[in-house]
């Protein structure tokens, strides 16, 4: 319960309200994570969240993409190189990136869901041997609020990468509307196919019941669960999702054990 005290090593403004930092201890060296487990980000006097990984610096470090929304995320992204920061985990499970080798593999992120996937296609990038056939469909609201769009075009040169907005400006040529018209535009096995799907969960339910309308089971369909977590470790009770803890049995969850407990209102 009691964060370490890592610097800001670099500062990297994505968006208006996005940025993303480079942490790095103090002390010692980061705790290993797994694509999909988040840490505690303590803003000193004023609170903490829950923020993903979003992967790691060459030496190590905690990559992590934040979005100003509330006091905690606004005071994180005013950090500037040197500052100090609190740090618990990393927590929470984790993609299981080795249940998709031999597969086709659907990635779907939805706005800053974008962030948590990016270790998951950092590796299907490195390593798509391994993999079928790749897509990439993702959306948000507007091209200004795309994130990583170096990344997504250097990710296009690897395999499919679809990108939808909600509300287009006069530079957009690409899709409009929801995640979901995306899935008819992707060629995948859908009996072979594993899902790995992040973003608000009205688009997660809508993307998991428009791949297992299209033959995808619901156990290779993965989700990305985000709820109030205020201790990260299962003690508090605030992420309880019916019989689940989204900090300790989650994140990640497979479709087939989350299905019923999110068409439950305000669970």
């Amino acid at each position: 319960m009691i964060p370490s005290p890592y610097r800001v090593r670099s500062r990297r403004p994505d968006r208006a309200d996005t940025v993303t930092l480079t942490l790095e201890p103090v002390e010692g060296e980061c705790p290993p994570f797994l694509p999909g487990q988040f840490t505690m980000l303590y803003a000193p006097g004023v609170g903490e969240i829950p923020i993903s990984v979003s992967g790691h610096s060459r030496s190590g470090d905690y990559v992590q993409t934040i979005r100003a929304v509330g006091a905690v995320s606004r005071a994180l992204c005013r950090m500037r190189r040197g500052d100090i920061v609190g740090v618990r985990g990393p927590f929470g499970t984790h993609w299981e990136l080795s249940q998709a080798h031999g597969l086709d593999v659907v990635v779907a992120a939805g706005g800053l869901g974008l962030a948590p996937l990016r270790p998951v296609i950092r590796e299907l990038a490195a390593h798509g041997a391994r993999y079928g056939r790749i897509s990439l469909i993702t959306g948000t609201r507007t091209p200004a609020t795309l994130i990583y769009p170096r990344e997504l075009a250097r990710w296009g040169r690897d395999f499919d990468v679809q990108v939808t907005v909600d509300h287009p400006d006069r530079t957009w040529q690409g899709p409009t509307g929801l995640v979901t018209k995306l899935v008819g535009r992707i060629v995948f096995e859908p009996s072979r196919t594993y899902a790995f799907v992040c973003g608000p969960e009205i688009m997660m339910r809508a993307t998991a019941e428009e791949l297992l309308r299209r033959g995808v089971p619901a156990g290779r369909i993965a989700l990305s669960l985000e709820r109030n977590m205020k201790c990260g470790i299962g003690r508090c009770g605030h992420c309880q999702l019916g019989p689940l803890f989204a900090c300790l049995d989650g994140p990640v969850l497979t479709y087939d054990k989350v299905a019923d407990l999110l068409e439950v209102k305000q669970l």
